[in-house]
């Protein structure tokens, strides 16, 4: 999950810190996938950035304990940084290519997959660059519906 605490700043929804940044991103998706396998969920995979403060404002709602509860109940949540992949400066963007999305325009995008790999939002997975301005409650049923749709 996102570390650090939560910034109040002049804006209307929490922002984390700081993105987790992992030396394995692979290991870490691999690990995601295992687990929602033995607990019958879904992998949550956002990939962002810290400079991006989308990913930061979608990383802090994904905090809060309204998320945290939806998330804990439904997914295997897994924060990849990707840098800047829209400036051909990206990392980890193999691991968006394994699920089948070639191109990152921008961060953070959301992956939800089932536990075999299958992304579910296939469509939607590159659209949330506008997760700053985006209502709690949209990203909450958007992220709650994606967890069952199709099974």
């Amino acid at each position: 999950r996102a570390g650090g605490a939560l910034l109040e700043d002049s804006h209307d929804y929490p922002e984390a810190k700081s993105y987790a940044v992992s030396e394995d991103a692979d290991a870490d998706v691999d690990a995601a996938l295992a687990q929602a396998s033995e607990n019958g969920k879904r992998v949550l995979l956002v990939m962002g950035a810290n400079w991006c403060h989308d990913s930061r404002a979608l990383a802090g709602w994904l905090g809060t304990p309204r998320f945290e509860a939806m998330i804990d109940e439904k997914y295997e949540l897994v924060f990849v940084n990707v840098g800047t992949p829209q400036t051909d400066d990206g990392y980890n963007l193999d691991i968006a290519r394994r699920f089948g999305v070639d191109d990152l325009p921008g961060t953070p995008n959301v992956l939800v997959l089932t536990a075999d790999g299958k992304l579910v939002n296939g469509d939607t997975a590159t659209t949330w660059r506008d997760a700053a301005s985006r209502e709690e409650d949209a990203i909450f049923e958007e992220l709650d519906t994606l967890a069952s749709i199709g099974s």
